[in-house]
């Protein structure tokens, strides 16, 4: 299976007229509902989908010439698909595909050889029609507007057929005008080879075509919210039970699901495929592979054709397709497009019960405020209710936006334990079991002993609590890097690491939430950019001010989900007061979203070099302490360390409290092969900031001799003349003499030999002790 990520803003100018077909030998017929998907069947078979750019444009795809099929000798043929008119809806027939055009309602068909030849007989071309549906070779269409609150007419129907050198045309068709359909009203329709069947507004489902009686379809007086049909069958999802009900050749039926609820079907050649209703997973009965079927998030729209499926992702509306069984290739037929799709028809009115109305906004494309021609219309998408095996529901679905499912390598806490399978920490059962037996102990005592017991235990809780306002009162003392620390009683050990507590699962943000916050992502909310995308201030509904981090399309298309989740199982276990810790993340759309605790003063960069309050020694000093201890945490507290690789001023963010903390953390973590080096490239990194907060020089400036400053100021200090590197444009202390121990450790630390440099344990301990001897600074 192929699988394409989200490039938002990118996709649509991928060119229609590349699109290569492959002729295939074998022909088969299978048709699906109408929908913002659909496909053609045959040697000059092809996909077409409604686009996301809210003019409803159609974008086409065709067969892919490296794919291994049962034609493979066959050689490409490229076509344009360029002068396709807008769409309301699709529905593929043998070698053609027919719409409803977005502006008109009139019907148009087109085939993959000449698409800007409409194939509608004239009596046809100027009727507004509500619905259509595309068999092997004729199409039948309901009468009345496309965009009315109600879909219902009589029905027109025409024969589409071959003149020669691979040539379509058509006439009104005698075949499917049967008096006994003349003068009923449909709600819906569908049509195969030789048959249409259709909705009436009085119930039921009625058939009709040279065909129809092979289907035995007779006497059924359910509603059905889809209809599909195959090369001689047929299968439509109950109104009622939301089940699935076939008919015809038994041979595509076995293994027709009983007992569960859909909301989409497509037919292919040999099988068909359903959308869940739940969970939104694809499922097929008939001749296929199960194996080939895509797992994880699910879809909101699928297709099929001889031997491939296409669907529209629901996590990210891009396009995906897999082959359907084990007779072709694991690779499908057909290679979509990089391209964000409609996940849905638009219609008039509000959306009903177990519908949202999807909002065109968390796609975040500029100006886009509707998917949909006319601003009043809306897509009614149906909700899903559970999530797919190994993602649990972390947000249900509102008005405006479906529910949210997140990877269970996520899950921590109690809410998502049973789903994913988890158990309880050891640390959380404990303290459970020290509950209940404490419980039982009360309970079954006496009065007097429970008094007693109660009054010990108020006591012990008061001591307990003492305690820990202590140990938080030291903790915030060491994180600021107050001078009143107290010492390790053992100077010979490693000075301790100032960890803050948890504070549990890190929030699942909404995309539109996020979007709010924002402003739209606006220029004026940005904080800054880097290599993974760009960083913007952000004030939660609650007040919060946050800032959240948005993965540009690089990062994107280079980072598959499973990478972005186990960056996330990092991220959520760094805890560290000389960290910017993560708060929550949003994983919509295509879109990867990190929300982070907010910086108000700003970047050490800013200070040294972009105009910002230069900061005194003290600052300095203490800052060079604190972003020392952050990373020394990274290095030393994760197994394998987490390496930063980026250790520059503009990645130390300081704090409402001033106090320094280690920023821009992307995919972080080291395997065991790789990590030679990079710790002591941490290392090199941080010896360049250090020589940045003593001279308040640039890494690299261009209007000095020479322009690195590592060229610049190791031979000065190697040469005991550190003195000359200090930032004169800062009043000098009284005691020079932590400024020179800075120097002397920038030194060791930008060493050339990898060996030779120290540790971030060893920097940070030479720091802090710099910081306590630079009181008279």
């Amino acid at each position: 299976m192929q699988t394409h990520q989200t490039i938002p803003g990118f996709s649509r100018s991928i060119l229609l007229s590349s699109l290569l077909l492959l002729l295939c030998c074998k022909t088969a017929s299978g048709f699906g509902l109408m929908g913002p998907i659909s496909a053609s069947f045959g040697e000059n078979g092809f996909f077409c989908a409604i686009d996301a750019s809210g003019k409803q444009n159609v974008v086409c795809w065709g067969k892919n010439s490296s794919a291994s099929t049962p034609s493979s000798a066959s050689s490409p043929t490229s076509v344009s698909f360029s002068n396709i008119p807008a769409m309301a809806a699709l529905s593929g027939g043998e070698g053609f595909l027919c719409g409803i055009l977005s502006n008109t309602s009139q019907a148009y068909c087109w085939s993959s050889i000449a698409p800007s030849v409409d194939l509608v007989p004239p009596p046809f071309k100027t009727t507004a029609y509500s619905h259509i549906a595309a068999g092997k070779s004729h199409v039948c269409a309901i009468r009345g507007p496309y965009y009315s609150d109600h879909d219902l007419g009589t029905v027109d129907c025409w024969e589409i057929f071959e003149t020669g050198n691979n040539s379509l045309s058509s006439k009104q068709s005698a075949l499917f005008s049967e008096q006994s359909i003349s003068n009923l009203v449909f709600k819906r329709i569908v049509s195969g080879e030789g048959f249409s069947c259709g909705g009436i507004r009085e119930g039921g489902l009625i058939c009709w075509g040279p065909n129809s009686s092979n289907l035995g379809v007779s006497g059924v007086l359910d509603n059905f919210t889809a209809l599909a049909s195959g090369k001689s069958s047929l299968c439509g999802i109950s109104e009622l039970s939301g089940e699935v009900q076939c008919w015809g050749d038994a041979d595509l039926l076995a293994g027709h699901p009983n007992g569960t609820q859909y909301v989409s079907l497509a037919a292919g050649a040999r099988h068909f495929c359903g959308i869940r209703e739940d969970n939104h997973g694809v499922e097929c009965w008939g001749v296929f592979n199960s194996s080939l079927i895509p797992k994880g998030p699910g879809f909101v729209a699928i297709a099929s054709t001889d031997f491939t499926t296409c669907g529209i992702r629901e996590d990210d509306l891009v396009l995906d397709c897999w082959a359907a069984n084990a007779s072709s290739s694991q690779k499908p037929e057909y290679d979509p497009p990089l391209e964000l799709c409609s996940p849905g028809l638009c219609s008039a009115g509000f959306c009903g019960v177990g519908k949202f109305a999807f909002n065109a906004s968390i796609l975040n494309e500029v100006d886009l405020t509707s998917l949909c021609v006319r601003k009043e219309l809306t897509i009614c998408s149906s909700c899903g209710s559970s999530c797919s095996e190994g993602f649990f529901l972390s947000s249900s679905c509102t008005e405006n936006a479906d529910r949210v499912c997140t990877a269970c390598s996520l899950c921590q806490n109690s809410t998502c334990w049973d789903i994913c399978g988890r158990q309880a920490p050891p640390e959380m059962k404990k303290k459970l079991w020290n509950h209940v037996r404490r419980l039982v102990i009360i309970f079954g005592s006496s009065a007097l002993c429970f008094l007693l017991i109660l009054i010990s235990w108020c006591v012990l809780g008061h001591s307990t609590t003492t305690q820990k306002e202590e140990g938080s009162k030291k903790q915030f003392k060491s994180c600021i890097g107050k001078p009143e620390l107290e010492a390790d009683s053992n100077e010979d050990s490693t000075p301790p690491l100032y960890v803050v507590p948890c504070p549990g699962m890190a929030q699942v943000f909404r995309l539109s939430e996020l979007k709010d916050a924002t402003n739209g992502f606006k220029e004026f909310n940005e904080l800054g950019r880097g290599s993974y995308g760009f960083v913007y201030k952000a004030v939660l509904a609650d007040g919060q001010q946050v800032a959240v981090k948005r993965a540009n399309a690089a990062t994107i298309i280079h980072t598959n989900s499973r990478d972005f989740e186990m960056e996330l199982e990092v991220l959520c276990k760094i805890r560290h007061c000389n960290i910017v810790n993560l708060l929550g993340y949003c994983s919509e759309m295509g879109e990867r979203l990190l929300v982070y605790e907010y910086m108000p003063h700003g970047t050490l960069y800013d200070h040294l070099h972009g105009g910002l309050s230069p900061l005194n020694w003290g600052f300095r000093l203490k800052i060079a302490m604190q972003a020392a201890k952050g990373l020394e945490y990274l290095h030393r507290e994760f197994v394998p360390p987490i390496v930063h690789r980026d250790v520059k001023t503009s990645n130390i963010l300081l704090d409402s409290e001033w106090g320094a903390r280690i920023a821009d953390f992307g995919l972080l973590t080291s395997n065991d092969k790789d990590l030679g080096g990079d710790l002591e490239s941490d290392v090199y990194n941080f010896g360049i900031v250090l020589l940045e907060i003593l001279s308040g020089r640039k890494a690299y400036d261009r209007d000095y001799t020479p322009p690195s400053i590592v060229e610049w100021a190791l031979p000065l200090i190697k040469q005991n003349k550190a003195a000359a590197i200090i930032d004169r444009y800062v009043a000098l202390p009284r005691n020079v003499e932590p400024l020179l121990k800075l120097a002397d450790i920038a030194g060791l630390a930008v060493k050339e030999k990898l060996n030779e440099r120290p540790t971030m344990s060893d920097i940070a301990s030479w720091l802090e002790h710099i910081v306590k001897d630079g009181l008279t600074l």
